[in-house]
C-alpha cells in the first residue's frame, strides 16, 4: 500500500472560510396571469431584473442547530451577471468542527411587500446546504457546484430539505418517460469533475490548450441552460394542456366546497450557486476533540519544591482466573474487569513508606539536640557526595531524610542551600515553617544557587525571597549578565495581572528588578527592552497571562521611573529609542518586500536615511543606542549603508558617536534574533568567568538586542569571512591574511606575535564554548576573523547539538585554522590545545551556573530549547562530562579534537556548501 499523508481537523486551528464566487442559472418570466392572482411578486427584485441585486448568507450548522451567527456579503450591484468572488470567514475554527457540521447558504431578493419567510423587506430568493465533511470523513476543498432551491431558506439540518447535491431517486418508467433528457447537462457535470481534478493539480496544466478549452466550455453551458429551459418549458405547457380539463373538474368541485384555487406552481427554474473552500497540501480527516479525564481527585499538580512525591510507573497487575486481561479477545462489556480512571495511580508513593518517612522526620522535628547534631565520618562523605550532584540531578527519599536529619549542621555549607529545599516537603505546614527558620540560619549562597532557587520547580515565596536577597548583594555589571534570566524568571513568580494590583507586593524578584534598574540606566535600557519582547511574543506558545503579567511589570516600570528625580528624562529616553527602532523597522521591512536589486535598494535606503524628516540626520540630544547604552549617537551616516544580499535583507547602517567615532549596526526584520541574543549573552558570561580566572581568551562577543519577535539590532564588526579569506588566497588564506595586516619578518611564521597570539586563544575558546553550547550549522561564511587576529563565530540557528548537516563535527576545528598556526605539530597548536583545555576545565568548574541559566530559559520560546524543553539543560550537562574527573575530561576533550581535525566529513560539507553559494550568486 502506498503512503497516505493527511491531516488532522483538529490540528487546523484556521477559521472556516468559504468564497462565494457566482449564481448562474434563468428563469422563464411569470406569467400575466398569475401577476394578477399575486400583484406584490411585481415589486420583487429578481422579478424586476434578471441581474437584480442579491446578498448571501453563511452560517455553520450542526445538530441542526446553528453554531455561528450569520455572516453576510457586501453590496455590490450586478450588471452583465450576479457575481460576488468574495470571502467570507466564519466565527469557528475547523479544529473545532463536529463531524456533522454543515453551511446554511441562503441567497436573499429584496421586496417591500414582503412574503413567505421574509426578514424586513429582504425574502430568501433560494438555499442550499453544504456539508463540510464527505462521506470519507474527508473535508471538502477547492471549488463546490451548489443547488439552490427556490423561494427557500437554507435550513443546515441533518436530514435537510435544501441539500448541494440532491439524492438520486428510484422512479418509474411512466415518471422516466416525463424527464426531459438533459445529455449536454451530463457532459458539463463530467466536465465539471475533471476541472476540478485540473484544479487540485491532478491534471498537468497547458496554459495555451487551457484557456482555449475554458472559452468553449462557458459557451457551451450557456447554450445548454438556454436549450434545457425551452425544453422544460415546452414540455410542461403540454403537461399542462393534458390536465387542464381535469383541472377543470376539480375547480368547479372546489367551488361548490367554497375553496379557492391552490396558487400557481412555479415556473420551471435551474440555479446553481458556485463557492469554493480553501484548499490545503494534504487531505483533511475529521478527528474527535479528545477531552482530558474528569478531575474526580482533589490531588493537584506538585512541583518538585513542594512535595518528595517520586512519580512511578504504575503497578504491574497479574490477573487471576477468569478475569479478562489485555490480551483477552472478548468483549469489554461482559467482561469481569471493570476499568476506573485513577489520577493517583502512579503519582502517589507507597503509604507505609510515605508514613515511615513522616514519623523518622518527626523525631528529628522539635528536637532541641538536632541542632547540635554532627555527622560521623561515613555520612559526611554520604552528605559531600550528595552536595557534588548537579542541579538536574533528583534526589532519594533517603537522601531527602539524611538531609534533613543534619540540616543545621549543613547551615554552614552554602552549596548545600538548594539540596536542603529540595528535601523539604512544603506541603507538610509545620515542616515548612521550621524549614524557612533554618533558612534564615543559612550562610551566603553563591549566585548560581540564587539563580537555581528561582527556577521553575521553587515557588515557595520564602525561598525565592531568600534568593533575591543574595542578588541585592551583586553589583550591576555583575547582574547585567543574567538581567536575561531574571526575565524570565517573573514567568514563575506569584503576580497577579491586574490592572489595580501593585505587581510589587506580589513579587519580590520583580520589585528588586524595578528598584534596580531605575537606580541604573544601564540596567534598565536591557530590562526595558527585554519586557518589550515578551510584550510583543503572542505565539500559541505564550500564555495571554503571562504577555499581561509583563504588560503589568512594565507598567509598574514605568510609574516607578516617574518617581525618581531623574526618571522622567530617562523615561523620554527609552521613548525615543523606541521611536528610532520603529524608524529603521519601517524601512527595514520595506527593503525586505521590495523587488528592487541590491544597489536600488541601497539607494533607496541612503535616500530614506538622509531625509530630514525621518530625524536621523541629526540626533539632538545625544541618544544612547539600545544594543549599547554606553555609546551615544549624535547623527547617522548615510553613505555608508549597506544592503546585504540575502533572504531577509538586512541592512548596515553607520551612526556618529559623540566621541566622533562611527558605530556600526546591522537591523534585520523578519527573523527572530532572541537565541542568537541568548548564545552571545552565554559567551559574554564564560568570557567573564575565563577572566576571572586570569585566562584571557581574546574573546570578541558582539551584541545583539532583540527588539521584537521578528525584528533586532546587531553589532557589526569589521572582518572577513574564512570563505572570502579562502576565495582571495590559495594557500594557507587565513595566514596569508594575517600576513597582511600584520608584517613582520622576526616574528612566528612572518607575522606579529600579538596578533598570531589572538588568534590561537580566540581558537581555542571559541571551539571550547562551541563545543559546549552544541552549536552547528557551523561553515566557513560563518567563521570570521578580524584584521587584527580576533577569531569569532557568527549565524547561531543551530544550537544544543542540532545541525542540518549530517555527521556534523561536535567540535568546528577546521584545515584553515590549524594551517594557520603552523600545523598540528607546531609550537602554537600545542599551546592552542593547553588553551582549550584550561578553558575546559574552568568552565567545568562553574558549569551549575551555566545549568541554571540554561533552565530559567526553558519557557522563553527560545527555537532550539522549544523543541524539547525538558531535554535542553541535560544536553549542555552531557557537554560537560560531570561523570568524569578533571584528567579524564579532559582526555576525553583531546580526542574529540584529534577526531574533528582528522576527519574528512567536515571538507566535504564545506566544499559542498562553497559549491551551493556559488551556483546561488
Amino acid at each position: 500500500m502506498e503512503p497516505f499523508s493527511f491531516a488532522g481537523s483538529d490540528t487546523i486551528d484556521f477559521p472556516v472560510s468559504i468564497r462565494i464566487i457566482n449564481l448562474v442559472g434563468e428563469e422563464a418570466p411569470i406569467l400575466f396571469s398569475t401577476l394578477l392572482d399575486h400583484p406584490e411578486l411585481r415589486h420583487t427584485g429578481s422579478n424586476q431584473s434578471l441581474h437584480s441585486d442579491l446578498y448571501v448568507t453563511v452560517q455553520v450548522f450542526a445538530g441542526s442547530k446553528p453554531l455561528t451567527v450569520p455572516v453576510q456579503t457586501a453590496y455590490k450591484s450586478f450588471r452583465s451577471e450576479r457575481r460576488w468572488n468574495e470571502w467570507l470567514q466564519l466565527p469557528i475554527a475547523y479544529s473545532t468542527l463536529p463531524e456533522n457540521a454543515r453551511l446554511a447558504i441562503t441567497i436573499w431578493d429584496l421586496s417591500p411587500a414582503g412574503g413567505d419567510g421574509a426578514q424586513g423587506h429582504a425574502v430568501p430568493f433560494g438555499g442550499t446546504t453544504l456539508g463540510l465533511f464527505d462521506q470519507d470523513n474527508q473535508l471538502h476543498k477547492g471549488r463546490q457546484k451548489c443547488r439552490v432551491y427556490r423561494h427557500q431558506r437554507a435550513d443546515g439540518s441533518d436530514d435537510s430539505r435544501t441539500p448541494s447535491i440532491p439524492a438520486k431517486k428510484r422512479s418509474d418508467s411512466k415518471k422516466s418517460a416525463a424527464v426531459v433528457e438533459d445529455k449536454d447537462g451530463e457532459e458539463l457535470d463530467r466536465m465539471e469533475r475533471l476541472f476540478k481534478k485540473h484544479e487540485m493539480g491532478e491534471i498537468p496544466r497547458v496554459d495555451w490548450l487551457d484557456q482555449l478549452v475554458f472559452r468553449g466550455f462557458e459557451k457551451r453551458g450557456l447554450q445548454s441552460t438556454k436549450s434545457w429551459l425551452k425544453a422544460a418549458q415546452r414540455q410542461q405547457a403540454l403537461a399542462r394542456g393534458a390536465s387542464e380539463a381535469a383541472g377543470n373538474g376539480q375547480a368547479a368541485d372546489n367551488h361548490q366546497q367554497g375553496t379557492e384555487n391552490p396558487s400557481p406552481e412555479p415556473e420551471p427554474s435551474s440555479f446553481t450557486l458556485n463557492v469554493e473552500l480553501p484548499r490545503f497540501d494534504f487531505p483533511v480527516v475529521f478527528v474527535d476533540h479528545e477531552y482530558p479525564p474528569p478531575p474526580n481527585s482533589s490531588l493537584q499538580n506538585l512541583s518538585s519544591s513542594q512535595s518528595n512525591i517520586i512519580l512511578k510507573p504504575p503497578p504491574e497487575v497479574q490477573f487471576g482466573p477468569g478475569i479478562n486481561g489485555d490480551d483477552d479477545t472478548e468483549d469489554g462489556v461482559g467482561s469481569r474487569l471493570i476499568r476506573v480512571y485513577d489520577p493517583e495511580v502512579g503519582a502517589r508513593d507507597n503509604p507505609a513508606e510515605s508514613k515511615h518517612r513522616r514519623l523518622v522526620r518527626s523525631q528529628h522535628r522539635n528536637g532541641i539536640l538536632d541542632k547540635d547534631l554532627k555527622p560521623n565520618a561515613k555520612v559526611r562523605d554520604e552528605l559531600n557526595v550528595i552536595m557534588s550532584y548537579s542541579p538536574t540531578h533528583a534526589l532519594s527519599p533517603e537522601e531527602k531524610d539524611l538531609i534533613w536529619k543534619f540540616r543545621w549542621h549543613l547551615t554552614r555549607n552554602k552549596k548545600a542551600l538548594t539540596k536542603f529545599v529540595k528535601s523539604v516537603n512544603w506541603q507538610d505546614l509545620a515542616e515548612s515553617k521550621q524549614a524557612v527558620q533554618v533558612l534564615g540560619r543559612w550562610i551566603d549562597i553563591d549566585v548560581d544557587d540564587a539563580l537555581e532557587l528561582l527556577g521553575p520547580t521553587f515557588d515557595n515565596s520564602a525561598v525565592r525571597a531568600f534568593a533575591v536577597e543574595r542578588l541585592r548583594k551583586a553589583d550591576d555589571d555583575e547582574l547585567l549578565l543574567y538581567l536575561l534570566q531574571l526575565v524570565q524568571a517573573l514567568k514563575y513568580e506569584h503576580i497577579s495581572p491586574q490592572s489595580g494590583h501593585d505587581v510589587t507586593q506580589d513579587s519580590s524578584l520583580a520589585r528588586f528588578l524595578i528598584s534596580r534598574a531605575t537606580n541604573s540606566f544601564m540596567l534598565g535600557n536591557y530590562f526595558y527592552w527585554y519586557l518589550m519582547v515578551e510584550c510583543d511574543d503572542k505565539s500559541p506558545d505564550q500564555a495571554p497571562e503571562i504577555r499581561a503579567i509583563y504588560t503589568k511589570i512594565a507598567y509598574d516600570f514605568m510609574v516607578e521611573l516617574v518617581k525618581r528625580p531623574d526618571g522622567k528624562a530617562m523615561r523620554k529616553t527609552l521613548k525615543r529609542q523606541a521611536e528610532w527602532v520603529a524608524i529603521l523597522q519601517k524601512v527595514s521591512g520595506e527593503i525586505k518586500q521590495s523587488n528592487l536589486s541590491i544597489a536600488r535598494r541601497t539607494e533607496r535606503v541612503k535616500q530614506f536615511l538622509a531625509d530630514p524628516k525621518n530625524e536621523l540626520v541629526t540626533i539632538d540630544p545625544p541618544l544612547p543606542l539600545p544594543i549599547d547604552p554606553s555609546v551615544e549617537v549624535v547623527g547617522v551616516v548615510a553613505e555608508d549603508t549597506v544592503v546585504f544580499k540575502s533572504s531577509l535583507h538586512p541592512i548596515k547602517v553607520a551612526f556618529k558617536t559623540t566621541t566622533g567615532g562611527k558605530y556600526p549596526i546591522i537591523f534585520k526584520t523578519g527573523d527572530d534574533l532572541r537565541q542568537d541574543q541568548l548564545v552571545i549573552q552565554i559567551i559574554t558570561l564564560m568570557d567573564k568567568l575565563l577572566q576571572k580566572e586570569n585566562l584571557d581568551l581574546k574573546l570578541s562577543p558582539y551584541k545583539i538586542l532583540a527588539t521584537s519577535t521578528s525584528a533586532g539590532l546587531s553589532q557589526f564588526v569589521p572582518s572577513v569571512t574564512f570563505q572570502g579569506i579562502a576565495t582571495k588566497y590559495r594557500n594557507n588564506p587565513a595566514l596569508a591574511y594575517l600576513k597582511q595586516n600584520n608584517p613582520d619578518a622576526h616574528g612566528p611564521l612572518g607575522l606579529r606575535k600579538d596578533a598570531l597570539d589572538t588568534f590561537v586563544k580566540s581558537c581555542a575558546g571559541y571551539c571550547v564554548i562551541t563545543y559546549i553550547l552544541g552549536v552547528g550549522d557551523r561553515h566557513l561564511d560563518n567563521l570570521l576573523l578580524a584584521p587584527d587576529g580576533h577569531f569569532f563565530h557568527a549565524d547561531f540557528g543551530y544550537i544544543l547539538g542540532r545541525d542540518p548537516k549530517p555527521f556534523a563535527p561536535a567540535m568546528k576545528l577546521s584545515k584553515e585554522m590549524i594551517d594557520c598556526m603552523g600545523g598540528s605539530n607546531s609550537e602554537q597548536y600545542r599551546q592552542f590545545k593547553q588553551y582549550c583545555f584550561l578553558a575546559y576545565s574552568t568552565l567545568r568548574k562553574n558549569s551549575n551556573l551555566i545549568l541554571n541559566l540554561f533552565s530559567l530559559m526553558v519557557d522563553a520560546n527560545i527555537p532550539d530549547i522549544k523543541l524539547e524543553p525538558d531535554k535542553a539543560v541535560f544536553k549542555v550537562k552531557e557537554r560537560f562530562h560531570l561523570e568524569l574527573s578533571e584528567d579524564d575530561a579532559t582526555r576525553q576533550l583531546e580526542r574529540i579534537m584529534d577526531d574533528c581535525s582528522n576527519a574528512l566529513v567536515p571538507v566535504v560539507i564545506d566544499k559542498l556548501h562553497e559549491l551551493v553559494q556559488a551556483w546561488r550568486a
